[in-house]
Parts: C-alpha cells; structure tokens; sequence
C-alpha cells in the first residue's frame, strides 16, 4: 500500500508538471483545469470572509511574522525561516516558530508541561514541543522534517508544532515567554493575526505552473501578493530579476523587494557530523536520494559542484524512507561502484542509518546569502526587533498570557 501511494504521489506530480503523456494523463489534467475553477472560488471567498469578519482572526497581543508564498513547495523557505529567527534572537527577541509539522505523526502520550500551578497542563491545551529554545525533544518522526532542523540548527529558539498554530502561539506565549512568533508557512493561515507577511518567490519558478491547485501549484492568484508587507525573491544565480520584478510590482507596488540565493556551504555526514569541503565532490562518482517537491534542481546543483551524478533515485516529497529500502539502495551504490550517496538536509533527518554503511552518506549544508536588498532586509530585523508597543498591545498581551 505505501509503495501504490507513493506511486500515485509520483504520477500526480508528473501530471502537473506535464511529464505524464498520454490520454490518460490529458484526461486527468482537464479535470484538473475544472476543480481549479472551483478551487479559485473556495480561496477568494474565504479572504472575504476574514476581510469582512466572518471567520474570526485571533490577536495574542504579541508580534506574529508569516514566512510563506503562494506556491506549494520549492521556494527555500525554511533556510529563511531560520536566518530570521536566527537574526531576531541575536538581538534580544523571545523567538519561537509555529509549525503545523506537515506529515508528523501523533505523539503516543503527550508532553507533560508544568502549568502555573504546577501542574501538567491539560491535554487539549498542549500543543508538540519540538524545542524550548535548548534540546530538541522531538525526533522528526513526530516534529516533521522543518521543524526538526529548524530546532536542530536554532540554539535558543523555541519549535512548536500544531496544526492549530493559535493553540500553539498561546503556549508559546504564556508557559515559554515568546514575543515573537514566526508562522511558518503561514501566508494562508488566516486564523492567527500577521502584523507582517514575508513572502517567498522563486526566480526560477516565480508562479509555478501559473495555474491554481489542483492543475497547477499556484495556492493563490498571484494577484494576492499584494498582501506582502516584504518579498524575497529566491535561489537568484546572478542574473537580472528585473522582468520578475517588474510583475511583482504590478501586484504590490510598496512592498520591499529582497534578492538572495540558497547556496550550499558544505557537505555533512549525518550519522557522524563529518564535515567536508564543497570540492570534496569534484570528479566523484555520486548517487543523489531525495524526497522533494522539486528534485531536478537538487540534482543539478549537485553536478554543478563537479560530481559525476550517476545513479538517481526519487521519492515523493516528505517521503519517509524505510530501512529495507535504503539497504536495497544501497546495494545498488555498492554495485555501480558508487563513492558518495548525496541528500539534502530536509531529506536526511529521514535517512535511517544502515546496518552495513559502504557508501558514506552525505547532505548538503545550505544557507541564504542576501544579493541585493540587504539594507531592506537589515531596516525590517531592525523594526521587528523593536515594534511599537501600543495600549491596546499591551492588553492582548496581558490577556494572551492567561492560562
């Protein structure tokens, strides 16, 4: 069954991306073309209701940041999620990350979490706790993938994981101290109030297949983005953005506009914590394992490091790998003579570590690097680290730290 599922997963995917052919795959993509009508319906008349105050939106009296992008997946959104946490703790702010830990299982017995009185809060009122800011307390089994590496790679920022993410920002406001919380991927949670929205664009695939789920990979009509207070185009290569650009002034014209490109600073072990130079690749042969939206580009980028990427092996994104597959391929490596098997990080916090390891195993170590808009970038950490703190603030405050 999990093998027929992932499959499907596969397929579904080559449909949207228009690798499938066939009738079969035409057929599916026009009623795809259909349900996307009514998807765009669903989406505006939702907004509308929140606009209008119909569905209700909470204030925890604190400051909320959205990380998101109106794209599903591929935009390098969690290396950015973690520099801005990153950045806001270094100077002063209680940070702490709202996931809703996509594809996590439930825990078996929840947390126990001492309450003011002392005693463990209730169940209902306790969300996953990935990290208080010190020692990760999840494995990503149950905190998915982000957040683990987030609470892996974030030394005093605190991981919570809900998919009520307003369940969660109470508890990281009221039992952890938090004044700051970064929704990730949060652009379409409505439920929670931003006081601002970061939204991510890939360079290369600024609006996807430019049409909506379920044909396309638009989540909005790009029209949306004027609901950006800040926009980060990403993955940049060096070449002018200026054509993008100037569309996505034609959706907001007074957000600020930050460039920045995701590059690998290392290849790590994740087993040992080895470390090794990016040209530790060059001239060898490589076997890339990935379970993501986009696995073209991560393969390439590989190459573009010199390895000789022999052996390709794919998993739908989020794939959580079983040992008698990875043994299986790692056979595979051992006979095609293959001298590295290479992941991503978001893929290796997955990666079951073999019985018998004759191929090492290696991620790559990735981190933004701003190329144009870091004077805009480095004004919003400054005005995030300190917002205005108004009378009717101060009361949500007051209130949010209740029990």
């Amino acid at each position: 069954m999990k093998e027929l599922i992932a499959e499907l997963e596969r397929w579904g995917s080559d449909v949207i991306f228009g690798r499938a052919r066939g009738f079969r795959a035409a057929l599916t993509r026009w009623v795809m073309w259909t349900l996307s009508g009514v998807y765009r319906l669903l989406v505006q008349a939702r907004l509308a209701l929140f606009r209008s105050g119909w569905k209700r939106q909470h204030h925890l009296g604190t400051l909320v940041v959205s990380i998101g992008n109106i794209t599903v997946g591929g935009t390098g959104k969690t290396p950015v999620v973690e520099l801005l946490a990153r950045s806001l703790h270094q100077r002063g702010r209680r940070v702490a990350i709202l996931s809703r830990g996509y594809k996590s299982r439930r825990l078996e017995k929840h947390q126990d979490w001492p309450g003011p009185d002392g005693r463990p809060l209730p169940e209902e009122m306790m969300p996953k706790v990935v990290s208080a800011g010190g020692k990760v307390l999840l494995d990503s089994k149950f905190a998915g993938d982000e957040p683990y590496m987030l609470a892996r790679n974030l030394d005093g920022v605190a991981v919570i994981v809900d998919r009520d993410r307003v369940k969660g920002g109470r508890f990281a406001v009221s039992q952890l101290g938090a004044d700051t919380l970064l929704l990730d991927d949060g652009m379409q949670y409505l439920s929670l109030a931003h006081a601002v929205d970061i939204v991510l664009v890939d360079s290369r695939e600024p609006f996807g297949t430019e049409a909506l789920l379920p044909r396309g990979t638009l989540r909005e009509p790009p029209a949306n983005l004027r609901r950006a207070s800040y926009i980060l185009i990403t993955k940049c290569d060096g070449r002018s953005n200026e054509t993008l650009v100037s569309r996505l002034r034609q959706y907001n014209r007074t957000a600020g506009i930050i460039e920045c490109t995701h590059g690998p600073i290392h290849l790590q072990n994740p087993f040992t914590g080895e470390i090794q130079p990016l040209d530790f690749l060059k001239d060898k042969w490589v076997a890339a394992v990935s379970g993501i939206a986009v696995p073209e580009n991560f393969e390439r980028l590989v190459e573009k490091l010199g390895a000789r990427v022999e052996v390709r092996k794919r998993f739908p994104d989020h794939h959580r790998f079983g040992r008698r597959e990875i043994e299986k391929f790692m056979q595979r490596c051992v006979e095609r003579d293959m001298e590295l098997i290479v992941t991503t990080e978001k893929d290796a916090v997955r990666f079951p570590k073999p019985k018998h390891p004759d191929v090492p195993v290696y991620f790559l170590r990735i981190e933004v690097t701003l190329l144009k808009g870091a004077e805009i970038w480095e004004n919003m950490i400054e005005r995030l680290s300190h917002p205005p703190l108004t009378k009717e603030h101060l009361i949500r405050h007051r209130d949010a730290y209740r029990p």
